[in-house]
């Protein structure tokens, strides 16, 4: 499977029209290099804020609550590309709201089938806490892409290594990662976690990021990182698990993803961190007791 992944270039679309020719452009050009699937970044839907008078696109509350009445469209504009174009798209997030104001950072994903899915953030970072209005999602999904059984981590989930795990446990191979970042830190961040998370679970992960500077938004403004596709770093697998990624202007890198190669490796693996994962809890977890009292492991 070629998977494509993208540096989004946020800009400024006049409507929903100008944003939707955007994605078939791009999805079209990922589709032109070969890409089976491809992944979108966190927090796409408010691009479509600039389109919105001054005074509610600078408010983060006003510019959610203003979108939602494009969620319909959104869904049909992304499945209607999926089919189309022959490709599964995981179309980054829209922040959908649930009820009463409150407002889940929801990742959707299209097949070329006609199905689709989401999966809700579960992590929430300082600044969607600092809203009031956004909350975690309560619940893990895989979906099958094709052959392969596939999960999403939201960018800060990507972070937290049990969720990710659980989506192995169910059979994910494929982790994708739509995020956004306005920092060099917060871009190494995700960076680690999506190695980690490929390491310790034998898994690809396939991470779009969000470029550019955007003055208008009061979440896109500044945007950092690459996007990159990883795997595990081991015998026939990149010794720095870095399989594709883009570089200055880029917007799409792409890799093609042996996923029988990926499960024949643990055959010759230097080390099973999938298989070995269990170790750590019949393993004692005492602290140095040579300067301080050891403790029960958990």
């Amino acid at each position: 499977m070629k998977v494509a992944v993208a540096k989004y270039p946020v800009e400024a679309p006049r409507d929903f029209a100008a944003f939707a020719a955007k994605q078939r452009v791009l999805l079209a050009q990922a589709q032109r290099g070969g890409a089976e699937l491809a992944v979108l970044p966190e927090y796409l839907s408010l691009e479509l804020a600039a389109g919105l008078s001054p005074e509610i696109r600078s408010d983060l509350t006003a510019s959610m609550a203003a979108l939602q009445p494009l969620q319909s469209a959104w869904n049909a504009l992304y499945q209607g590309l999926a089919r189309e174009l022959g490709m599964f798209i995981q179309a980054g997030t829209f922040l959908t709201e649930l009820g009463q104001g409150r407002y889940r950072n929801r990742a959707w994903w299209f097949a070329p089938d006609g199905r689709n899915g989401f999966q809700d953030k579960l992590q929430l970072t300082g600044f969607e806490r600092a809203t009031g209005i956004i909350e975690s999602g309560d619940s893990l999904e895989v979906f099958e892409a094709g052959a392969v059984r596939t999960g999403i981590a939201v960018c800060y989930d990507v972070q937290f290594p049990l969720p990710v795990r659980s989506q192995w446990e169910h059979g994910a191979r494929l982790l994708l990662v739509p995020s956004c970042t306005d920092t060099e830190a917060g871009a190494t961040r995700v960076r680690v976690g999506c190695m980690a998370r490929a390491l310790e679970n034998r898994l690809f992960v396939a991470q779009a990021v969000t470029a550019g500077i955007a003055e208008w938004s009061p979440a896109l403004d500044i945007n950092t990182g690459e996007a990159s596709v990883y795997s595990p770093m081991d015998h026939g697998l990149p010794a720095d698990g870095l399989l594709a990624s883009t570089r200055g202007d880029e917007v799409w890198a792409i890799a093609q993803l042996d996923f029988a190669g990926l499960e024949a490796s643990r055959a010759t693996a230097q080390v099973a961190n999938d298989r070995d994962w269990i170790l750590q809890r019949s393993r004692p977890h005492d602290a140095n007791t040579t300067r301080g009292e050891a403790f029960p492991a958990a």
